[in-house]
């Protein structure tokens, strides 16, 4: 409990930018990937006040019945720009709001979707998660963001999917699935079956640096899962579509190979922690290559692992 504690201040930290800025105007442009299926993208940055923490993919999709909503922004501004994006597209009710998993940057948008009709769904393990890390982040955003992104309360799910749970829009079923513990331990992934399309939440990260917040191998594991897929496109939780799969997910899956294999390295010749993430947190920039954000979230993913493997060697 101490390390899992350790780790969630190490990842908040490292998510929140230091110091308050002018935020920028934030107007949001879906792009359509099928009929029905739009795609908001994230950038590459640190989660904080100057982006309205809109650092995560989101998207939506719109069904004969209602919408569904993937993952509502990182922030309340955040999600009420998702929302006009919606409603630019389509005047269908929003049922639901999908999160894949509990990180700020892609549940504290959903404030913007409460309403008596919608019905705010996640992994059965999400509430827990939020219910220990929502008063970190309600910290944050009165600390650091704008007074029209203070939050008295993170928006908790009031659907749990144990397994699998299918999604009715009116003649498109999205097809939920809830991971064992990989990047965090309350990951979900959404399919639509109509389109093909897969969303991946934080499972696959293209260009920015992946961050691991739950279990190095499972997260292993769930991604040699997911390679025997065959998605039309899958959208990462940061990064564009990806259109070649599953070679789009080869880079997450190496790199967390590498720092499996580097880590397991450290242990056996006795490092301490600090001693590890020194030696390999000083790598040469080409250990890196291909990432952004890798000063934000390197150490900390060797912080991680280490915590997780210093007794299996």
């Amino acid at each position: 409990m101490r390390w899992m504690l350790l780790l969630a201040g190490v990842a908040l930290a490292a998510l929140a930018a230091p110091l308050r800025a002018d935020p920028e105007t934030l107007a949001l442009q879906p792009q359509r990937l099928a009929e029905g299926v739009y795609h908001v993208a994230g950038r590459h940055a640190v989660w904080g006040p100057a982006n309205h923490g809109h650092v995560a993919n989101s998207g939506f999709v719109v069904g004969e019945r209602c919408i569904a909503v993937i993952d509502g922004g990182g922030s309340p501004t955040a999600g009420r720009a998702l929302l006009e994006a919606v409603r630019r597209t389509s005047a269908l009710p929003v049922c639901y709001v999908i999160s894949t998993h509990a990180h700020p940057d892609h549940v504290l948008g959903n404030a913007a979707f409460v309403d008596a009709a919608t019905q705010f769904v996640g992994h059965h393990r999400l509430a827990a998660a939020l219910a220990a890390r929502g008063p970190f982040y309600l910290n944050v955003l009165r600390r650091d963001f704008d007074l029209a992104d203070r939050l008295d309360a993170v928006v908790m799910p009031t659907v749990a999917v144990e397994t699998t749970r299918e999604l009715d829009l009116g003649g498109r079923t999205l097809e939920l699935r809830a991971w064992p513990t990989a990047h965090t331990d309350n990951d979900l992934t959404v399919l639509d079956r109509r389109s093909g399309t897969l969303w991946l939440g934080d499972l696959v990260f293209i260009g920015h640096l992946p961050v691991l917040d739950g279990r190095l191998r499972g997260w292993r594991a769930v991604l040699d899962t997911l390679r025997a897929w065959q998605p039309v496109r899958a959208v990462p939780g940061h990064g564009p579509v990806i259109v070649d799969w599953p070679a789009g997910m080869v880079p997450t899956a190496t790199y967390l190979k590498q720092l499996e294999t580097e880590v397991r390295g450290a242990l056996r010749e006795g490092l301490t922690l600090a001693e590890a993430v020194e030696r390999l947190g000083a790598a040469p920039a080409s250990r890196l290559a291909g990432w952004q954000l890798g000063d934000d979230f390197h150490r900390r993913n060797l912080t991680a692992a280490y915590a997780e493997l210093e007794w299996s060697e």
